[in-house]
C-alpha cells in the first residue's frame, strides 16, 4: 500500500520523460498523488524546485520505493 510511503521521497517517473521527487502527502483510489517539497529532475541533470504538486494518476509511469515497504 502507498500508506507506507508517507514521509518518504519516492521518485516518480511521468509520461513525457519527466521525473519528480518529493514527500508523499496523500493519494486516492485513482493513484492521484499529492507531493510536497517537490523537485523536478529535468534532462541534463537540472533540478527545479516546484513545491507542492498534484500529479494525476494517469500520467504516472512508475513509482519507486527506495526502502523496503
Amino acid at each position: 500500500s502507498l500508506h507506507s510511503l508517507y514521509m518518504f521521497l519516492p521518485p516518480v517517473k511521468l509520461n513525457g520523460g519527466r521525473q519528480v521527487q518529493g514527500v508523499l502527502r496523500g493519494f486516492d483510489p485513482f493513484m492521484n498523488l499529492v507531493m510536497d517539497d517537490c523537485l523536478e529532475m529535468a534532462p541534463g541533470g537540472i533540478q527545479n524546485t516546484i513545491g507542492m504538486v498534484v500529479i494525476r494518476g494517469n500520467s504516472i509511469i512508475m513509482l519507486e520505493a527506495l526502502e523496503r515497504v
